[in-house]
C-alpha cells in the first residue's frame, strides 16, 4: 500500500456512480421496455442479461424449502440471532405519533405512519448476501410496512442461492422474484402482471441497479445511490498491524473498486500494515479483487498526532471507520463525519456488516457529511397535524392574511378572512 503524510488535499480516491453515457442510456431503454411490456421485456433481459429462461418470477414454498435443506443448522441459528439483534436495535429508533395542546385550544401534532410497500433489492453475482436481506428488510417489518417484496438475479439455474431464500424466510418476507438487474427496479417502481409497484426501493446492486434507482426516483422513493464500499481506520502505535490489515482487506475484498484508507500517527505501524497486507492479500481466496482495490484506492496516511488523523477522517466522511487506538472513547466526541464507528480493538467492521445489530447500509461517496445509516425512518412518513382553535385564529387570523397578502396570495387571505365572516370575528 501507498504510504503518504497527511496534507490539506487528501480526499479517498472515489470512484463515480455516475455511470457512462452508454450505461445511462441503457438503464433509460430498459426502464421504458418494462413499463411498455410489463413480464414479457422481464422475460427477455432475464435471458439475456442473467442467461437464463423462466417460465414464472416468483419464489414457491418448495424453493424455500429446499433452500432449507442445502444449509446447515448452524447457519440457520446464526441468522436467527443475528436478525434478533438487528430487531432489537431498530427496535430503540421508533418514535411514536405525538399531540401538543395549546393554551388557546390549538392541538399541534405529527403523524407517523409506515409505507405500505416497500421493495428491497438484493444483489446476486460473486457472493451471495443474506446479510443484505436482513438489513434492509428487519427496519421495515419494524417500522410497520405491510407488503415487503424482494428481488434478486436468479443464476443459471433459474434459482436463488439458498442462503438468502433462508434469510427471507426467517426476516418475514412474503414476495420473492427471481428479478435482476435495472429491469427489477423498473419492475418494483412501475409494475408488471407479477410484480405490483412498490412506494420505495431499497439494497445496493451494480452500477446498471444504481443508475436505475436515480432514474426511477421522485415516481418512487428510494434509500441512496450505493457506491462501493469504503473502510478508514485511525490507528496509533498500539494496534495491532495483523489485525489492521486484515480489516483493510475485508472491505478491499467486496469490489475492485472498494477503497480502504489507514490514517495512523506511526510511521512504524504505517510499514507494518504495508507489508502484512501483501503478506495476507498473497493467501486471500478474493484477492484478485482485493488487489486491484487496495492498488487503485488504498492508502496509508501518516498524521502529526491523532487530532490531526480524526480532522483527516472527517474530511474524508467514510462509509465505515475504526478507532484502534490506546483510548478510542476519546476520539468519539470529536468524529463528525462516519457512516458507522466501530470503536477498540474488538469492534472489527464485519461485527457490525452481519450481526451487532445496527445497520449495514451507509451512505458512501462523503455522504456521511449529511445523510444517515438505513433505519426505521426510512420506512415512515410523517404528516403534520393542524387543529387550530377558534380562539387561535380570532388571534392570528389578521396576522396570517396580512402575510398572505404580502407574498401576492390574495385567495389565501380570503380563505383566513371567510371565517371571520362566517362566524363574526
Amino acid at each position: 500500500m501507498k504510504i503518504l503524510k497527511v496534507d490539506n488535499t487528501i480526499s479517498i480516491k472515489r470512484s463515480i456512480e455516475a455511470g457512462t453515457a452508454e450505461q445511462q442510456e441503457v438503464v433509460k431503454g430498459v426502464i421504458a421496455n418494462v413499463r411498455a411490456r410489463g413480464d414479457e421485456a422481464l422475460r427477455e433481459y432475464t435471458e439475456i442479461f442473467d442467461q437464463v429462461q423462466l417460465d414464472h418470477f416468483s419464489v414457491c414454498e418448495k424453493e424455500i424449502a429446499e433452500a432449507y435443506s442445502q444449509v446447515d443448522e448452524q447457519f440457520v441459528a446464526i441468522v436467527r440471532e443475528a436478525a434478533e439483534n438487528i430487531r432489537t436495535y431498530h427496535e430503540r429508533q421508533l418514535r411514536p405519533s405525538w399531540m401538543t395542546t395549546e393554551e388557546n385550544g390549538t392541538i399541534l401534532g405529527q403523524k407517523i405512519t409506515p409505507l405500505d410497500s416497500v421493495g428491497v433489492y438484493v444483489p446476486g453475482g460473486t457472493a451471495a448476501y443474506p446479510s443484505s436481506v436482513l438489513m434492509n428488510v428487519i427496519p421495515a417489518k419494524v417500522a410497520g410496512v405491510k407488503r415487503i417484496v424482494m428481488v434478486s438475479p436468479p443464476d443459471k439455474q433459474g434459482k436463488l442461492p439458498a442462503a438468502v431464500l433462508v434469510a427471507a424466510k426467517e426476516a418475514g418476507v412474503k414476495e420473492i422474484y427471481k428479478v435482476g438487474g435495472s429491469q427489477a427496479i423498473a419492475a418494483l417502481a412501475y409494475g408488471t402482471e407479477t410484480i405490483a409497484s412498490v412506494d420505495k426501493i431499497t439494497g445496493p446492486g451494480n452500477i446498471y441497479v444504481a443508475l436505475a434507482k436515480r432514474e426511477v426516483f421522485g415516481d418512487v422513493d428510494i434509500d441512496m445511490i450505493a457506491g462501493p464500499s469504503e473502510i478508514a481506520i485511525i490507528a496509533d502505535e498500539t494496534a495491532r498491524a495483523n489485525e489492521v490489515a486484515a480489516d483493510l482487506l475485508s472491505q478491499a475484498e467486496h469490489d475492485p473498486r472498494a477503497c480502504s484508507v489507514l490514517v495512523t500517527s506511526s510511521m512504524q505501524l504505517a510499514e507494518e500494515v504495508a507489508t502484512e497486507v501483501e503478506k495476507q492479500l498473497a493467501v486471500l481466496p478474493r484477492r484478485e479483487i482485493a488487489g486491484r482495490s487496495i492498488a487503485d484506492y488504498g492508502a496509508i496516511y501518516v498524521a502529526s498526532d491523532l487530532d490531526e488523523a480524526v480532522e483527516t477522517v472527517n474530511q474524508l466522511a467514510p462509509e465505515h471507520l475504526e478507532v484502534m487506538t490506546e483510548n478510542p472513547m476519546a476520539l468519539l466526541g470529536k468524529i463528525r463525519h462516519a457512516g458507522a464507528i466501530f470503536i477498540g480493538r474488538y469492534s472489527s467492521e464485519p461485527v457490525g456488516d452481519y450481526f451487532a445489530g445496527p445497520n449495514h447500509v451507509l451512505p458512501t461517496n462523503g455522504t456521511a457529511r449529511f445523510s444517515s445509516p438505513l433505519n426505521v425512518d426510512d420506512f415512515q412518513k410523517k404528516s403534520s397535524v393542524i387543529i387550530y382553535s377558534e380562539t387561535a385564529l380570532k388571534e392570528n387570523g389578521a396576522k396570517i392574511a396580512a402575510f398572505a397578502r404580502m407574498e401576492g396570495l390574495e385567495a389565501h387571505a380570503r380563505a383566513v378572512e371567510a371565517r371571520f365572516k362566517s362566524n363574526g370575528i
